[in-house]
């Protein structure tokens, strides 16, 4: 059988690819791999079509990043056949930061600059292929944030910006600071999490022509584990859906966010390389508009007005 591959989704202007569905490393050392195991993951994921490796400075207190680096650094010639992409701006009490005292946002010049000097020593690479801004930040001077973005851009060490978790307004504020596009919005989107339908995020995103790159793309598992009345429907009408098209209930979940009209890219935060290649499947799914729509009504619990 032929192995389905991830579509290639162009992310603007400037000649970035992304593959649809992206790997997250969050969750990495719950996966116990050692670099030469890790290396062997990333060859596998490479063979789905799954070119995107997902990062944030913080993942693992600090950590995850060198390790992918180490297994990454095992094959020569292996770092341009992907894209990193990482985050910075928040501050993690951790042993890895003993200076740090409690849990904070920090997207001065100094720390975005020195985050992403960083990033590229662990991942032992001279460039990011995509740098986000990981939260916004209430103290976010927008002036400076976009000179260290910018200086960042100009120096070769990051070809690509963008944000996570950012509402339409704090998006728009940095974007006039900024004399290219950002890239992306990564958001957390699931059946269970339909905020960014609401807040205008999504309808932005279409505006912009700005793919956005999705977390909790299946609710952190809390779809096929709550035993609610809303988690008991949600399963339910996932099932008999994937009962029609055979379909697993995930995959259906996944088709759902896929069917959106702004293009979304989910991340993934497993390492079971059956369930990436099972999201890579979904990306061929098409559900009908009443099936996405049933699925809709299930999650919020009532018809549409």
């Amino acid at each position: 059988m032929t192995q389905p591959q991830s579509a290639v989704v162009p992310m603007g202007p400037d000649g970035l690819t992304l593959s649809r569905t992206i790997p997250g490393l969050m969750r990495l050392f719950d996966w116990k791999l050692d670099a030469p195991a890790l290396n062997h993951w990333i060859h596998a994921c490479l063979e789905m079509g799954c070119t995107t490796f997902d990062h944030a400075d913080i993942y693992g207190g600090y950590a995850i990043e060198a390790a992918f680096g180490e297994a990454l650094a095992l094959t020569p010639g292996l770092r341009e056949r992907i894209q990193l992409v990482t985050k910075c701006g928040i501050g993690l009490v951790t042993p890895n930061r003993p200076d740090t005292r409690v849990h904070h946002y920090d997207t001065s010049r100094a720390h975005i600059l020195a985050s992403a000097e960083r990033s590229l020593q662990n991942l032992r690479t001279d460039r990011l292929d995509l740098l986000l801004v990981h939260r916004p930040d209430p103290l976010m001077d927008v002036d400076e944030v976009g000179a260290a973005l910018s200086e960042l851009r100009r120096s070769g060490k990051v070809l690509h910006c963008g944000v996570s978790n950012f509402l339409p307004f704090q998006l728009e504020l940095l974007q006039s600071r900024l004399d290219f596009p950002m890239l992306t919005n990564q958001i957390e989107f699931s059946v269970t999490h339909m905020q960014p339908i609401y807040d205008g995020t999504l309808d932005q995103a279409q505006r912009l022509r700005m793919p956005p790159m999705i977390w909790g793309p299946l609710g952190g598992g809390r779809i096929f584990t709550s035993t609610d009345e809303r988690g008991t429907r949600l399963l339910q009408i996932l099932e008999k859906i994937g009962g029609q098209i055979g379909a697993t209930p995930d995959q259906v979940a996944l088709a759902w966010i896929l069917m959106h009209p702004a293009r979304p890219l989910p991340v993934l935060g497993t390492g079971r390389l059956e369930r990436i290649s099972a999201a890579v499947a979904a990306e061929a799914i098409q559900l009908d508009r009443q099936s996405w729509f049933e699925i809709w009504e299930a999650s919020v619990g009532h018809e549409v007005p």
